[in-house]
């Protein structure tokens, strides 16, 4: 599927911030189809069984794909909201140190809630969990103190990505 754009990445968030050493860093994508999509790799500190990434970090990727899913459909990263409800379902376990493809889509956008639908596949399309997930939208300054989110979220670094599709 074809890249209209890149998403910016965070200084700190667990997910996508490019200065946490602990963090998955990893990229988003504004698809042709109004979803967005990553393409990274969970690391061995991202485990709990040998093997398997955690299901906590593994629910956190559907959780941030489901906001910046609205950032796709919109194609702007101004709305900012507040996750009410979050359901998992864990298909398959999840490796570190391999390829793994997300995918979220907006299913339901009202001026003060959104829904999206969140999964993670391995690089064959088969998938490895997925979720739906609820938020209310909130301005920045409501969500946390003296943050700024033209700061936090500063990094737009482009890599090239024109396409994403399974193997």
């Amino acid at each position: 599927m074809k890249v209209i754009g890149k998403q910016k990445n965070s200084k700190m968030c667990i997910m996508c911030g490019l200065d946490n050493e602990y963090g998955v860093r990893a990229p988003f994508y504004n698809m042709e189809d109004g979803s967005v999509m990553t393409v990274f790799s969970y690391r061995e500190q991202h485990q709990s069984y040998p093997g398997r990434v955690h299901g906590g970090l593994i629910t956190s990727m559907l959780d941030e794909m489901g906001l910046r899913a609205l950032w796709a459909k919109e194609l702007s990263e101004k709305s900012f909201g507040v996750t009410t409800s979050l359901e998992t379902k864990y298909r398959k376990p999840v490796p570190y140190n391999e390829t793994i493809i997300g995918k979220g889509m907006i299913v339901k956008d009202t001026p003060r809630f959104c829904t999206a639908d969140v999964a993670l596949y391995d690089k064959h399309g088969a998938i490895l969990a997925n979720g739906t997930v609820h938020y209310i939208k909130l301005d920045v300054t409501k969500i946390a103190d003296n943050i700024s989110a033209h700061e936090e979220m500063c990094y737009l670094i482009e890599d090239g990505v024109t396409e994403i599709n399974f193997e």
